[in-house]
């Protein structure tokens, strides 16, 4: 699995399990599903990605 795959998986991840929590624990946790949005917006035009530093360090192929 690639680098950017793997971004793309925990960022579906991420989004899913925030949905869920919203859901049955607490509305508050929306605003995790709007960081992860943010951070998917500002890493497309800036290139810094926290995500895809982790996941290069733990030995995922570059794309």
């Amino acid at each position: 699995m690639t680098i950017n795959q793997a971004v793309t998986a925990f960022a579906g991840f991420m989004v899913l399990l925030s949905l869920v929590l919203t859901y049955f624990v607490s509305p508050y946790f929306v605003w995790l599903t709007a960081f992860v949005g943010a951070n998917l917006f500002q890493s497309a035009f800036t290139g810094f990605c926290p995500a895809a530093m982790i996941m290069s360090k733990l030995g995922f192929k570059p794309a």
